[in-house]
């Protein structure tokens, strides 16, 4: 187009004076023939005008739309065409909004660009941030017949002015300042015409927003030249030719682009040369845009035409991550990326580059380098073909990264009469064409049943219809089931060439979103391998992206957790967890995040983890009043972190029956209550089912021997063949306790009240001596054997005196107990004359399908007659340890070993869920 900085100056940087004065405003509506005129001593070649009617529907004047040729204008010096160099001695940089942002930061840019050793330099530079936002702003205002658009453009006028008089002064500044003011001046007057006309073609609107590039270019160039370099700016609507497609994208005329840049720098050589980005002509030499994300296309181009050594993009981020770093706190910066990973990468909403930046550079093996303006020392991440070398740190993993696509929506289009019929996708796409829907995925089954594919959720509507008139007939008669639209979708795809020659990636990535209970919706796989693509919920999104980020150790895995029950157990299970965080953090790739800790009365929430080092201060001083409900709300409910575990550190039977709920929400449990697995025998069945059909855990090894492996080992036997003959042991450490100091002289009540003293027994030693916590434990164990039985089942012979159960509080029944102290010496006589000790036993006879609670003595050299202290003892008898039982034995009561048991398990789940083992 005739008017503003493409016509009226010499891309040297010089200013012509072909134009008016360049401080009147020329207004169409006022003398539409004098604009002409005044515009027709820089045009070269007439082209077809553009009539504007007003609102009365009148003609009010044609308005010359000659675009001239650029190339074409006469020059005033003579020279010799200089021949264009290529090859390695070029170096394109791109700069984009943020890094021409402000006056400070051209000037970060000028020292760059003259910091560069490169023997020669190309600069692509964008305009200055938000200005191109506030170019189609000024189109929209006047459009829309909005009149403060001429305030608008005078805030734009001034953001540059005062810019300019940061970094320029002298001949340069008045150049600058003369041929802004002239840009300014030719704008309003053509939003004025647009303002009358109530509509803007889009060469018009490329014409207008193009500008914010050209004073961009235009300042650098002149800051450059200040340092003492020689340098030139380009307006590059001069050399690159594009020709527009019907998909709102262009294609590069390289052949013709390449023709204009010799010419162009036959007339202008320079080492550096300051581009504009973004814009670009036609054929026909209109003014046009490269589209969104333009100023990289611009610098691919520019680098291929030159056959450049590298092309580096200037941004703010210290290169392309593994992962959103938003979503994923733990993402990496790649040091290398294949251009196919990039393509599809960038293809998913990876903040990379637009996939057709890289077009251009593929096909002279150019590099791509993306580097932050803000941090230099880092080096930022490298887009090449690849070398063998990749990411030393992350070599082992066939995965590069992991990109996602939110607000979209499935359509399923579904019936048995698809099967074998020629021409029923040609049909559906060809329905979603001409609506003018970007499909962004397509999954087919084999069996021609069904096509699925995603599409962005504001165009559902008019696909569905579309495809509902296009196949009414075949809905109609059958042949077609459904169209069926699922909203709140989200695209995750997992990228890396590597996994071309990789088995098991897929199942590897579908491990680990079942793991984190994600439901797959639809999937899609190249023959190249080098993506697979899943749609999961969008709810389920960023707990699918860390999930497998994590899985494909890219970073830790991360377990939300909610500690209920802070007691003695949950107390010293939370010291455990603050004492090794940083370990299992550093050596074993494993975050332990403590979500929340709820107590009967009181409740402690966090976002990101609570801090252990004063969990009992923050729990007394910020807690909340307990709410069971609320509190697993919020731990389960944090998208950031994919796996959700519940560690209940109660005997409470109302918090046993929440397990099957959680587990079904995909909620992991572990937990040393008995009161679940030794409840009513349906409700285990109901867990222990629901355990084995999904991939959520439910531990509780703690439950019968502490930290002591007794489930771990009986489920070992059995999973490797084993038949359980029987298993007999002695299973409280409070009894242990007692039994095994109950010797000599001393009284039964003095050995009970000493086991109270130290902690072992419960606040009423009558819940330990009834005998009923070694019955629940035989009941799991006999359950966990394959026996079916419940509690009620199970004879138990209980220590407290049948006079002393009715006592009124523990202190009654402790000053009581010494009335029977005889008929316990007498008991520990009739053992000793026998050679024998007493030990309080619980039985699971797994031949005759019974079990039993009894006190029972045994010979001094028997294993369960050398214990001390309140150690537990199991004898597993089997067929293969039929002749010497299998012997488990340890401490078995205490808060440390039944926290360091929960604590065990804790481990056993991260393992299951991906982190190194």
């Amino acid at each position: 187009m005739a008017f503003s900085s493409s016509i009226s100056r010499v891309s040297g940087g010089g200013v012509r004076n072909a134009m008016p004065n360049s401080h009147s405003v020329i207004d169409p509506t006022r003398n539409p023939v004098s604009l002409s005129r005044n515009l027709s001593c820089v045009q070269r070649f007439p082209v077809p005008r553009l009539c504007l009617i007003s609102q009365q529907g009148k003609q009010w004047s044609s308005l010359s739309q000659t675009y001239a040729s650029l190339t074409d204008i006469s020059v005033d010096h003579s020279m010799e065409n200089i021949e264009l160099p290529k090859g390695d001695m070029w170096s394109v940089h791109k700069f984009g909004g943020t890094c021409v942002g402000n006056s400070e930061r051209i000037k970060n840019v000028a020292d760059i660009i003259v910091n560069d050793n490169s023997e020669r330099k190309l600069v692509v530079v964008s305009a200055m941030s938000k200005v191109t936002d506030m170019m189609y702003d000024l189109i929209h205002k006047a459009q829309s017949r909005d009149d403060s658009y001429i305030t608008a453009l005078d805030a734009i006028l001034e953001k540059h002015r005062l810019t300019a008089n940061d970094l320029l002064d002298g001949d340069e500044l008045l150049s600058f300042l003369s041929a802004l003011h002239h840009d300014i001046n030719d704008l309003k007057a053509m939003l004025r015409a647009i303002y009358i006309a109530g509509h803007a073609t889009e060469s018009f609107s490329d014409f207008v927003v193009g500008h914010g590039e050209l004073w961009s270019a235009q300042m650098l160039s002149f800051l450059v030249r200040k340092k003492g370099f020689d340098c030139k700016w380009m307006d590059t609507r001069e050399v690159l030719i594009v020709n527009p497609t019907n998909s709102n994208q262009v294609d590069p005329d390289y052949l013709e682009s390449e023709k204009r840049l010799h010419k162009w720098f036959s007339h202008n050589a320079s080492n550096i040369i300051i581009a504009t980005g973004f814009i670009a002509s036609t054929p026909q030499n209109i003014p046009t845009t490269l589209k969104r994300d333009g100023s990289d296309f611009s610098a691919a181009i520019m680098g291929a035409l030159l056959k450049a050594c590298q092309v580096t993009i200037w941004t703010d981020v210290d290169g392309v991550y593994s992962a959103d770093p938003r979503k994923v706190s733990e993402a990496v910066i790649l040091k290398t990326l294949s251009y196919q990973e990039a393509w599809e990468m960038s293809y998913f909403g990876a903040n990379v580059l637009h996939p057709r930046t890289i077009i251009p550079v593929m096909r002279y093996d150019i590099p791509i380098v993306i580097r932050n303006i803000f941090n230099l020392d880092a080096t930022g991440t490298m887009i090449c073909r690849p070398s063998g070398n990749g990411d030393t740190k992350y070599v082992d993993s066939p995965v590069k990264g992991f990109a996602t696509i939110d607000n979209l929506a499935l359509v399923n289009v579904e019936g048995t009469g698809m099967a074998g019929v020629p021409g029923t996708a040609s049909a559906i796409f060809g329905a979603v064409k001409d609506v003018g829907a970007n499909v962004i995925m397509i999954s087919q089954a084999s069996s021609e049943h069904s096509v699925c594919f995603a599409v962005p959720v504001k165009e559902v509507k008019a696909v569905a219809e579309a495809l509902q008139s296009r196949f009414r007939q075949a809905l109609d008669a059958g042949r077609l089931s459904q169209v069926a639209v699922i909203p709140n979708c989200s695209i995750l795809a997992a990228v890396g060439q590597k996994m071309a020659s990789t088995p098991g990636v897929s199942a590897t990535l579908f491990n680990a979103l079942a793991k984190a209970n994600i439901n797959v919706r639809a999937i899609a796989q190249g023959c190249s391998e080098y993506n697979i693509t899943v749609v999961v919920k969008r709810e389920d999104c960023i707990r699918a992206l860390r999930a497998v980020h994590s899985r494909f150790y890219l970073s830790r895995t991360t377990i939300a957790m909610g500690i209920i029950g802070p007691g003695l157990i949950g107390g010293t299970l939370l010291e455990q967890l603050r004492d090794q965080a940083a370990v299992l953090k550093e050596e074993f790739n494993i975050d332990l995040r403590v979500m929340g800790i709820t107590g009967s009365k009181k409740m402690l929430l966090s976002e990101m983890g609570i801090d252990l080092s004063k969990w009992t201060d923050l729990l007394n001083e910020q807690g909340t009043a307990a709410d069971l409900q609320t509190f697993v709300q919020h731990v389960h409910g944090n998208h950031f972190f994919p796996n959700t575990v519940l560690v209940d550190c109660t005997a409470d039977s109302y918090v046993a029956s929440h397990y099957y709920d959680w587990l079904c929400k995909g909620i992991h449990v572990i937990t040393p209550n008995k009161k679940s697995n030794s409840g009513p025998l349906d409700q285990y069945l109901k867990l222990r089912a629901l355990q084995r059909q999904s991939y959520t855990h439910y531990f509780y090894e703690a439950t019968v021997g502490a930290g002591l492996p007794i489930i771990s080992t009986l489920r070992g036997l059995l999973e490797t063949g084993d038949k359980i003959l029987s298993i007999e042991g002695i299973f409280s450490g409070t009894l242990s306790y007692i039994f095994n100091n109950f010797k000599g002289e001393q009284e039964f009540s003095e050995v009970v009240a000493e086991a109270k003293q130290a902690g072992y027994t419960e606040p009423d030693p009558r819940d330990d001596l009834s005998g009923t916590d070694v019955a629940r434990k035989v009941i799991i164990l006999a359950r966990e054997s394959g026996l079916k039985l419940e509690l009620s089942d199970i004879p138990v012979q209980s220590l407290v005196p049948e006079p002393l159960k009715a006592s009124a509080s523990a202190e009654e029944f402790m000053l009581q107990l010494q009335q029977f102290d005889k008929d316990w010496a007498k008991r520990r006589q009739d053992a000793e004359n026998s050679g024998e000790v007493l030990r309080y036993v619980g039985i699971v006879d797994a031949v005759n399908q019974t079990g039993l609670v009894k006190l029972q003595s045994y010979k001094k050299d028997h294993p369960f007659a050398q214990l001390s202290g309140s150690d537990n003892i199991i004898a597993f008898t089997t067929l293969r340890y039929k002749e010497q039982p299998l012997i488990v034995r340890g401490p078995g009561a205490g808060a440390q070993v039944t926290a360091g048991g929960i604590f065990s398990d804790i481990l056993r789940l991260a393992s299951y869920l991906g982190a190194p083992s």
